[in-house]
């Protein structure tokens, strides 16, 4: 390999954007009323999901990837998962009417507190088969928001 093509790696590298994700899962309830009574979601049909309308349970999957500025653990895995699963720890979640999107936000505020000026993407899923991913982009060095 030729100087210049080593020069190329280390600037590639050096400006890579970097992320750490950790996984964690929480048992919630929730409901979404209007299902029950909207005639877009309670078709009586196949498609019919009136049934949200009740409160009913999931295991909620959380992936968060937060920005790190450098490779030697500029926030250690094991202790931003602890974290975050304490955040969690009343026992079953109470989430009423709170879509994964409203739950992804509710965290970010408190990542956001605790982590300024990291970009933060939040992923919630019900029973790890359907959810949302959400990303929280700020300003990082040598990079702007976009608008």
């Amino acid at each position: 390999m030729i100087q210049s093509e080593r020069d190329t790696i280390e600037r590639v590298k050096q400006a890579a954007e970097r992320k750490i994700w950790v996984t964690f899962r929480k048992e919630g309830i929730h409901c979404y009323p209007a299902a029950a009574t909207d005639p877009a979601l309670a078709t009586n049909d196949q498609y019919d999901v009136s049934f949200l309308g009740h409160p009913h349970r999931h295991i909620f999957h959380f992936r968060v990837w937060i920005d790190v500025f450098h490779n030697d653990r500029d926030i250690e895995f094991i202790q931003f998962k602890r974290w975050l699963e304490n955040l969690f720890n009343q026992g079953i979640l109470q989430l009423n009417f709170k879509s994964c999107e409203m739950i992804a936000d509710d965290l970010y505020t408190h990542i956001a507190a605790r982590y300024a000026e990291r970009a933060v993407w939040i992923e919630v899923a019900e029973d790890g088969e359907n959810g949302c991913l959400i990303k929280y982009e700020t300003t990082r060095p040598n990079l702007t928001i976009k608008i």
